[in-house]
């Protein structure tokens, strides 16, 4: 039996007398931002925020492969032109989740549509009669979706697409495509899609049924019947995800981060690669070194969205050392912080690198896989099957057999 200390007023602040000092200092216009998070972002959402510069920083300095997930009206509020197409040009960002609205609105601005501010209380009765579309406090003319439709149809009727193809290898044409025709009008300030195809940055999208961009290959299929063969497999998209996450397990620095831009689809698409390896494949992994999210919905309601690291965890998404040390939850707009954050990170010339170039590994990772599912075969078969005998009825003393203890 332990002997109880002798001081255990001493004992019980021990662990306080080690912790970090609340270290406030005058502002005076001259810090750098890394100095400025480090002084004046003590407590409450600051330093929360001070806590996600510094996991993003150590993202960069163990050369992790740094998977972005984007949800929510980004590309309107203009988040790709100030934050991501800037850390995609400097290497930052290795691989995107995002959904199909964020593709199709970042394309209004190359084609000539301006995304104006407006007034989000002015009337929608009003807004509507002269046929302009409102995002919150941004507006656009109903041309900038007519026009859009009538690119994105033009582009997905070209040959290349008449097959069946994952996200990735789908918005890697697409953004060749918009590359090719940002070059031929001048355009200055590229779009998300035509920055991820030049630097080979896959872009996943979980739910494409629910965006702009799939309703036109609705229209295309109806219209053109056989003849339009384009087709998006799925199966092998969630494969992919998973596929990539493993290759960079086993390559490279060998390090995983997720950096979570509001919630949604895009966080759960990326996050679920690694309960596919482990629980589903049976391919060991321990889920992602580094967890940074930024999200305003409240973490007790069972949403997806806010979950922390640590209820990720329990379904094999992070590790523990991201539970540990390696997370934090940021209960904030995203508009609101990310610039501000992609600024102190940039600010520091040490926080670039060659880009990834993972799109062009994709083949390679997904043999990769196949490789490690191969040998796992035999003990997966088993688990193909299943029968109204291998469940156990429900008897009274089930609650006492399954009752959980926490000590």
């Amino acid at each position: 039996m332990a002997k109880p200390s002798s001081n255990p007023k001493k004992s019980l602040r021990a662990a306080y007398s080690g912790a970090r000092k609340a270290d406030p200092r005058p502002i005076t216009g001259k810090e750098k931002p890394a100095e400025l998070l480090a002084h004046a972002f003590s407590a409450y959402v600051g330093r929360q925020e001070r806590t996600a510069f510094e996991l993003m920083s150590k993202s960069m300095e163990q050369d992790a492969s740094i998977f972005l997930t984007l949800s929510g009206a980004m590309t309107p509020a203009g988040l790709h032109q100030s934050c991501l197409i800037p850390l995609i040009e400097k290497g930052v960002i290795s691989a995107l989740t995002t959904t199909g609205a964020n593709l199709y609105h970042d394309a209004h601005r190359i084609i000539g549509h301006a995304i104006r501010e407006v007034n989000p209380n002015a009337g929608d009765l009003q807004y509507r009669l002269a046929r302009i579309i409102r995002i919150y406090d941004l507006g656009f003319w109903e041309e900038a979706l007519l026009d859009t439709d009538r690119l994105f149809s033009a582009i997905i009727r070209g040959p290349e697409f008449q097959k069946k193809m994952t996200t990735p290898e789908f918005h890697y044409l697409l953004g060749k495509a918009i590359y090719q025709i940002e070059k031929k009008l001048g355009v200055k300030q590229p779009s998300l899609l035509s920055t991820c195809y030049k630097h080979a940055v896959p872009i996943w999208v979980g739910a494409v049924q629910d965006g702009s961009i799939f309703l036109n290959i609705v229209k295309l299929k109806r219209l053109l019947g056989p003849e339009f063969k384009f087709e998006l497999d799925i199966n092998d998209d969630v494969y992919s995800m998973a596929a990539m996450q493993h290759f960079c397990r086993h390559n490279g620095s060998k390090q995983l981060a997720i950096w979570i831009l509001g919630g949604g689809v895009p966080k759960n698409y990326t996050l679920q690669g690694e309960p596919l390896l482990d629980q589903i494949l049976n391919v060991p992994t321990s889920g992602f070194d580094i967890d940074v999210q930024f999200c305003v919905d409240p973490v007790d309601n069972g949403a997806l969205s806010s979950c922390p690291a640590g209820e990720g965890h329990t379904w094999g998404k992070v590790s523990v050392e991201a539970v540990e040390s390696g997370s934090v939850y940021v209960h904030c707009d995203v508009t609101a912080v990310f610039p501000w954050l992609t600024h102190a990170l940039l600010s520091d010339p040490k926080n670039k690198r060659k880009p990834m170039r993972l799109m062009d590994r994709m083949a390679d990772a997904v043999d990769f896989l196949d490789a490690d599912v191969q040998k796992r075969r035999k003990s997966l078969m088993k688990t193909l099957d299943w029968s109204v005998e291998d469940a156990e009825p429900s008897t009274e003393g089930d609650a006492e057999k399954h009752e959980a203890y926490v000590r």
